[in-house]
């Protein structure tokens, strides 16, 4: 009895960013659409943001929030701490994450969608938060100097990435001395077989 032994083509990284691109395009130009997971101002009240930080949160980036969970629940962002938004979508999260820093403080948004960084920036532009910059870039190589940050906030993001292990050894060095790390992700109980992850589609939804 003869096995199909032939390899399967491995995963084609660049067509992997374009397929999530185009997809979170998506969510910012037409973000009621309707997708295959929840988003909005709906998804933040599963998630238990307070009516509190969405105060003076522009409405455009609430509608194109698509988190998995809630970062800031895992720990007080203070007062002049530096922090790092790895996925930061159209800015929801970093724009919380700047008023709680304050006018002390300053937040780093990183994302590969142009789209939602431009919406993002403009969301903090109509918030009159000037301690928030949004950078263009991947996870496996953030726009941030060594040691920059104090926290470093992620939402749904790191399940997208490819190489977890290039993410996690970059959060790693852009983190200062006593640095804390804030997930909300996606976690499995089984290992996802190999010909799945080479299925684009999948990763996309």
């Amino acid at each position: 009895m003869s096995e199909d032994v032939r390899e399967q083509p491995a995963l084609d990284i660049g067509s992997l960013r374009e397929a999530i691109r185009e997809e979170y395009a998506e969510v910012a130009s037409d973000p009621h659409k309707g997708f295959h997971f929840h988003t909005g101002r709906p998804l933040a009240r599963m998630l238990e943001y307070s009516d509190e930080w969405l105060e003076g949160i522009p409405e455009p980036s609430i509608e194109s929030f698509a988190g998995t969970g809630n970062p800031f629940s895992l720990g007080e962002l203070r007062p002049g701490e530096r922090i790092v938004d790895l996925g930061s979508g159209a800015g929801i999260d970093s724009l919380i994450a700047a008023k709680k820093v304050g006018p002390e403080g300053r937040v780093i948004g990183v994302d590969m969608t142009p789209a939602m960084l431009e919406k993002a920036r403009l969301a903090a532009k109509h918030a009159g938060l000037t301690n928030v910059e949004f950078r263009e870039g991947y996870a496996e190589a953030l726009p941030v100097d060594d040691g920059w940050a104090d926290v470093v906030i992620s939402n749904g993001v790191l399940n997208l990435v490819p190489d977890k292990t290039a993410a996690l050894l970059e959060i790693g060095r852009v983190l200062g001395p006593n640095g804390r790390l804030q997930i909300g992700d996606i976690l499995v109980q089984k290992a996802v077989p190999e010909s799945a992850k080479r299925k684009i589609d999948l990763w996309t939804g």
